[in-house]
């Protein structure tokens, strides 16, 4: 039997009890509901889905089936949708300046849709990279009982024989600009590539961001490692909408489940499957919406000592299908616990902790995508934080798969991504060089860029293992090689990375987490004299507010104060 609930402690019953709340009912009769349908609480069900791209394809539908969960559970699911901006379509442009912007429109979207509809409870359905952080943050800033469901990856594709995936069509595209193949091979692997629905299949930042939901306990249990086209999605989708309402009934909060321990499980994974950088940016935003002070030193700090297990691409073999089928995160946390590296003891949305869901998971010996933590690919290095002159407020490089943990080279600068991009076309690139991309920060940029679109240009002529590459941008998680993104402060900001010159000499060692400028101080004091703050083309619109509120790259590059300025929480009124 559902649940009974009492609307009178909950947010609905300002739109649907008592007799001066008549005219919000009527807009309810007038959609078809009656008045016993009234009377239960109202389940915001939000979804990403459009048809910008593959990752957003599915979502809607999943979430229509998570409607009749919710129903069944005792609920009245009420759905919306909300915006993404897809990352793989906008590389390489303008276009790339919506996207970390767009995370934070996804937040306030959803917390403005639920606060002015007063819902109850929340089931977020995401596929492509910032809607899966932006959605989280959200139940973290609204506090109602909240589930999280990723749509899924994508099938790999096939060409010669072998698994591809975007990546390989980023990187072909250098291949071709050096000359290497023919422009019928390069049409030939962009028609086979994504070969259906769902999200980039390699460990990148959408993958790694689902990962992070399980950790830190926002989702069912391997549920989001299912690519999107497996009938087992309806399945999870269902499972969500039912309990969501169990959470209600027992009032257990994203905040419950999303402690400071929890964060650090969630940062654990992010390194023991060599995800993206991005969730050094992505975990302390999450930590800000419910006031816990987790920056990228924090993340930093948990991968230190977490062990490189999941043989994954960009820097492995294998992608999210593969991982499903292998067993799924659970099946990585499991040896992880077991070695004392996770706190079991968090809550998650099944009522249970992370511990005792782990207790239902067997070892599975037989696989070979993820490695026991007893017997990792390396100890420890799937990701890696950096500090030292040249970044006083860190950076971050992905280490998995790499043979090389150290580099030192004169720096060639660029002042913009097409710049470096144009350089990298015209094969001006010299072996041995520290790359340069400034300007592009949260502020400066704005936005934030990824460079995806350049490091794979890089691979595709052979140099990516022969420079290293350095932002206060980001990275994409499909991107591999010596590439240090979030580079702080940022150049916009006069941070040591605007003043460096090409031939100055930068020392990076992913060993032990230093990246420094090798400029005497007073000469970097007298170039310091001569800097002054860029003005960007963005003077107007969405991306000009963002540029005026956001904060620095490691602490999430937020656009408001958050959990801690709180007198009250939505959940409570």
């Amino acid at each position: 039997m559902p649940n009974q609930f009492d609307k009178s402690k909950l947010p609905s019953r300002h739109v649907s009890v008592g007799p001066e709340r008549a005219p919000h009912r009527s807009y309810y009769y007038a959609m078809g509901l009656t008045a016993e349908e009234i009377a239960r609480p109202f389940v915001g069900v939000v979804s990403a889905g459009n048809d910008s791209a593959p990752c957003n394809t599915t979502l809607d539908a999943q979430a229509d089936i998570a409607r009749v969960g919710v129903e069944q559970g005792g609920g009245m699911p009420r759905r919306f949708n909300t915006i993404t901006v897809t990352d793989g379509i906008a590389m390489g442009h303008q276009g790339m300046k919506s996207s970390l912007v767009s995370r934070e429109v996804i937040a306030d979207s959803v917390e403005l849709s639920v606060r002015g509809h007063c819902y109850d409870a929340l089931v977020g359905f995401a596929g492509c990279d910032k809607s899966l952080p932006g959605i989280m943050m959200a139940m973290l800033r609204l506090n109602v009982p909240s589930i999280f469901v990723y749509g899924g990856s994508i099938l790999p594709g096939r060409y010669n024989n072998k698994d591809v995936t975007v990546k390989d069509v980023f990187e072909i595209v250098g291949k071709y600009a050096a000359g290497a193949c023919p422009l019928s091979e390069l049409e030939e692997l962009e028609r086979v590539a994504c070969p259906g629905h769902g999200a980039c299949g390699g460990q990148y930042t959408a993958n790694t961001m689902a990962c992070v939901a399980e950790a830190i306990g926002l989702s069912m249990p391997n549920s989001n490692m299912a690519p999107a086209p497996y009938s087992t999605r309806d399945q999870i989708a269902h499972a969500a909408g039912v309990q969501v309402m169990e959470l209600l009934a027992r009032n257990i909060r994203p905040r419950d489940i999303c402690t400071r321990e929890a964060f650090v499980n969630a940062a654990r994974i992010v390194a023991a499957t060599g995800g993206s950088t991005n969730g050094a940016l992505h975990l302390p935003a999450m930590a800000h919406e419910a006031g816990i002070d987790f920056d990228l030193f924090d993340v930093a700090d948990a991968f230190k000592t977490t062990p490189y297990m999941a043989d994954l691409q960009p820097g492995g073999q294998f992608v999210a299908r593969d991982m499903y089928d292998a067993g799924g995160v659970y099946m990585l946390m499991k040896s992880l616990l077991a070695e004392g590296l996770l706190f079991g003891d968090c809550m998650t949305v099944t009522g249970k902790t992370l511990g005792e869901n782990i207790d239902q998971i067997t070892w599975n010996p037989d696989q070979k995508v993820i490695y026991p933590a007893t017997a990792p690919i390396t100890p420890t290095g799937g990701v890696v934080g950096l500090r030292g002159t040249l970044a006083p407020e860190g950076a971050i490089v992905k280490v998995a798969g790499m043979d090389r943990l150290t580099f030192t080279g004169p720096a060639q600068v660029f002042d913009c991504e097409e710049d470096c991009f144009a350089a990298v076309e015209a094969r001006e690139i010299r072996e041995g060089s520290v790359i340069v991309i400034r300007y592009e920060g949260p502020q400066g940029g704005p936005g934030m860029r990824e460079m995806l679109s350049t490091t794979a240009a890089l691979y595709g002529q052979g140099m990516g293992e022969k420079v290293a590459l350095i932002t206060d941008g980001r990275f994409s998680g499909a991107t591999r090689g010596f590439c240090i993104g979030h580079v702080g402060p940022e150049a916009a900001l006069g941070g040591p990375i605007a003043l460096i010159e090409d031939g100055d000499e930068i020392m990076i060692d992913a060993e032990t987490g230093v990246i420094d400028l090798n400029v005497a101080p007073e000469v970097l004091e007298e170039r310091r004299k001569n800097w002054r703050p860029r003005r960007t083309d963005y003077q107007s619109g969405a991306i000009w507010r963002y540029a005026q509120n956001v904060g620095p790259a490691y602490k999430g590059a937020v656009t408001h104060p958050g959990g801690a300025a709180e007198t009250h929480v939505f959940a409570d009124i």
